[in-house]
């Protein structure tokens, strides 16, 4: 595809995700901007009375709470965060509701977290509520649940959560909208820095000088920036960067901010989380033959294989797989407990079920739940 292709596909697309940064929406010190959003939903309300089905992934809640707790910045500390969090997250609610009400539309909220996009049952439960909501003719506004994510299950940023969503929903684009133009070449202001308009492969990324840019009440940067169009792309998807004041052009596919040119297949959501936006919680070292299985066959793992085991984890959690030079090759969800499988290493399925009954006749890993990386850490097309 060529980057005009790829703008044009957003300007055509049926079902669009729209993810907004928290500067794009609130004040410098916080607080909610009525301008920003009433401009920011007219343009959404204008391409969803297109036809097209339009999923919001806003930021905000932290930034437009804290000020009505008495605080004059962002917290720090993630208490005070998910404080601001459930006193903001009502608040912007009700200014998008009532924003898009005013057009004849209605808006559903949908709170998520990593583990809601990892696991089957909780990721296949927010797939069907966002596709009836859309059936319904209602715009769904998702945000991190930041009132009850920790530090160990947050996405961290929106940016890398609107691309899961945008794979969740089986979106036609996603577009991402900051308060910077798009993506620079180098730190923007510094002379012979320019925007880059097009990306056609994450290769063209190299050269690149990527850095956090923005306002102080987001966390986004642009690495993250980058990081979602990397996932939004990987799995097919054209996504363009866009300034949010200039969301109506992007919408309609104009050149304008930065396009990213899909490449790859669609892979299963929470394989997209696994090798994006998850925390391993340890490390498994595989013999030579269990590195040719998992990296290459692309079959389970089996704790025949496995000669170390690092780190606290519990059955789900996700966990690096190592070759025996300490390269990442893999992660996947694991099926033991960090306390239970060194006594498994080595052992053939076979021989634990006789020993241990058949619920040990089961892969450490199973090849449903792994996505294999390159050595850079990326996943590996």
């Amino acid at each position: 595809m060529s980057p005009a292709a790829a703008r044009r596909s957003v300007a055509q697309a049926r079902r669009l995700v729209v993810k907004v940064g928290s500067s794009s929406l609130t004040r410098p010190g916080g607080g909610i901007d009525d301008e920003r959003v009433v401009d920011l939903v007219s343009a959404l309300a204008d391409r969803a009375g297109s036809g097209t089905q339009v999923i919001v992934v806003s930021s905000g809640a932290i930034a437009t709470g804290f000020p009505h707790l008495g605080l004059s910045r962002r917290p720090r500390d993630l208490a005070t965060q998910q404080a601001s969090a459930s006193v903001g997250q009502g608040l912007l609610l009700a200014r998008y509701s009532l924003a898009f009400a005013e057009r004849g539309l209605t808006v559903g909220q949908v709170l998520l977290t990593a583990d809601d996009t990892m696991r089957r049952s909780h990721y296949r439960n927010a797939q069907r509520t966002l596709e009836r909501l859309l059936d319904l003719g209602v715009i769904p506004i998702v945000n991190e649940n930041d009132t009850v994510a920790t530090d160990e299950i947050r996405f961290g940023d929106n940016d890398r959560l609107a691309a899961l969503v945008a794979h969740l929903v089986r979106a036609d684009a996603l577009v991402l909208l900051s308060d910077v133009e798009g993506l620079f070449n180098g730190p923007p202001g510094d002379s012979g820095i320019h925007l880059v308009s097009e990306v056609r492969d994450m290769n063209d990324l190299e050269a690149i000088v990527i850095g956090g840019v923005g306002s102080g009440v987001g966390l986004g940067g642009m690495t993250t920036k980058v990081e979602a169009a990397r996932i939004a792309t990987a799995a097919g998807i054209p996504v363009v960067l866009a300034q949010a004041t200039n969301v109506t052009a992007a919408l309609a596919g104009e050149p304008t901010g930065t396009v990213f040119v899909p490449a790859g297949r669609r892979t299963p959501t929470r394989l997209l989380w696994l090798g994006h936006a998850s925390t391993p919680q340890g490390r498994l070292t595989l013999d030579a033959g269990a590195v040719e299985a998992v990296a290459r066959r692309r079959l389970s793992l089996l704790p025949a294989g496995i000669t170390r085991v690092e780190g606290s984890f519990t059955a789900g959690d996700p966990v690096d797989l190592i070759d025996e030079n300490g390269h990442t090759i893999a992660r996947g969800l694991v099926n033991f407990d960090s306390a239970e499988l060194p006594e498994l290493l080595g052992r053939s399925t076979r021989d634990l079920a006789r020993e241990r009954g058949p619920a040990y006749e089961r892969e450490v890993v199973h090849r449903d739940d792994l996505i294999v990386l390159d050595r850079g850490g990326q996943q590996d097309e």
